[in-house]
């Protein structure tokens, strides 16, 4: 007997269906989908519009079909239906991960401005940056904060008509219109919308066709004061492949980058997605992590996510040697940390500025943190005490003594040593 649940069955569903496709493709064209109801030989499932309904029955009916069987122990059939009310006929039903807020996204230097940008979007739509711009590398944030966006109006407007789209789903909403010859209907769906969150809009480039239908989506939507917001892997001017038109626009309103996070960054990330899933991680692993995971907030939850997984089939603690073993199969293999990455990371250790180091303030609170760092950059990157001094404003004598120092009281202190050896241990391969 199938499950009496129509909700738990397709819930039981996506599950079998992550295991066979992408996850993109699953969050794009699958999640959508809304169960309405269950019998003992159907199971009906509510999409957003008429292109959507039959797009997956061309693409997706057999591979559901038979997830239905795995999930529900029996075969069902499965019927794709849309209303046919204006507003679900001619509108996208969007879901939006709900653990991508605002308050989930931890805030650096290096995303600030985007964050704020976006923040200011979601709280008054279409009156201000029109369209906002977010660029950045892959998993750097930029997809967090379109569903931010649509997360905060969902709460506070949820009257609103909201659109998020990866661009590949547009693409492909596009073609299959063109082949059906239903670009009536395409354009309603997109032109009806009061804010379309279009994810990774570079995949645009080279493709007149789809570069002309949004052309006249975007003005048609900017005309009526709808907010429009864009993410892409380079900024507009950079866009190679896209109608100069279209570049001209896409820079209209407000253009915001997200650069990779620095260290304290990485640090404030690890701490929270820890403990959203549940973990309370020592200092020295979250270090450990931080300094290994760079340039790519996805690769760090990747680390974290091996980890715990790690940690659940094993019973072993959240300690150095447990996330070593963790992690060993998936670590860079070599390890090229910077001066200036060191001395932040020791900053941030003690609690003291960056300048503060660099400075006259001879205090302990400060002195001993700047031999600390001194010693880490002889020792872990070899500098020379000249080149350590030039960096700290200082002579190579002082730097010398400050080395000799931390050494010697590391060799005394077993709770310095046990501290400076995990530091090491960080900024090596």
């Amino acid at each position: 007997m199938p499950m009496a649940d129509p909700h738990a069955l397709w819930h039981a569903i996506l599950a079998h269906l992550r295991q066979k496709l992408p996850a993109e493709e699953v969050e794009s064209w699958l999640v959508p989908l809304q169960p309405l109801s269950l019998t003992s030989s159907e199971l009906r499932l509510h999409a957003p519009s008429p292109i959507y309904t039959r797009y997956l029955e061309e693409q997706y009916l057999p591979l559901l079909e038979e997830a239905v069987v795995l999930a529900a122990g029996t075969p069902l059939h499965v019927v794709l239906t849309s209303a046919n009310t204006r507003d679900t006929e001619t509108l996208p039903s969007f879901s939006f991960n709900s653990r991508y807020t605002f308050p989930t996204f931890v805030e650096g230097p290096s995303n600030a401005f985007a964050r704020a940008a976006a923040l200011a979007v979601a709280s008054n739509p279409g009156s201000g940056y029109n369209p906002l711009f977010i660029y950045a590398g892959s998993g750097l944030g930029k997809t967090h904060l379109l569903h931010a966006i649509g997360n905060h109006l969902r709460q506070t407007r949820p009257t609103l008509r909201l659109a998020y789209v990866p661009t590949e789903r547009f693409v492909n909403d596009l073609i299959h219109s063109i082949r059906l010859q239903k670009m009536n209907e395409f354009r309603q769906t997109y032109r009806q919308v009061d804010v379309l969150l279009l994810d990774d809009c570079h995949i645009l480039a080279g493709k007149e066709r789809c570069q002309e239908e949004f052309f006249h989506t975007f003005n048609t939507l900017h005309e009526a004061q709808k907010q429009i917001v864009l993410t892409s892997d380079t900024p507009p001017h950079n866009m190679s492949g896209l109608e100069e038109r279209l570049r001209t626009r896409f820079a209209w309103g407000l253009v915001a980058d997200i650069q990779p996070p620095d260290l304290e960054t990485r640090i404030a990330i690890i701490r929270e997605k820890a403990h959203l899933e549940g973990y309370e991680l020592p200092n020295d692993v979250i270090s450990f992590i931080a300094a290994r995971s760079r340039e790519n907030i996805r690769e760090l939850e990747g680390y974290l996510h091996r980890l715990f997984v790690f940690m659940t089939l094993t019973g072993r603690p959240p300690n150095l040697d447990t996330v070593r073993d963790a992690l060993y199969p998936v670590l860079p293999t070599e390890r090229s940390s910077t001066p200036q990455e060191i001395i932040r990371f020791v900053a941030h250790h003690y609690g003291v500025k960056v300048a503060d180091l660099k400075g006259r303030d001879n205090r302990r609170s400060v002195a001993f943190p700047r031999q600390v760092a001194m010693y880490l950059l002889r020792e872990v990157l070899n500098l020379s005490y000249p080149e350590i001094g030039r960096l700290f404003g200082k002579h190579h004598s002082t730097v010398l003594y400050s080395v000799e120092q931390v050494a010697a009281q590391r060799r005394k202190n077993p709770n310095l040593d046990a501290t400076l050896t995990a530091f090491v241990e960080q900024f090596r391969t």
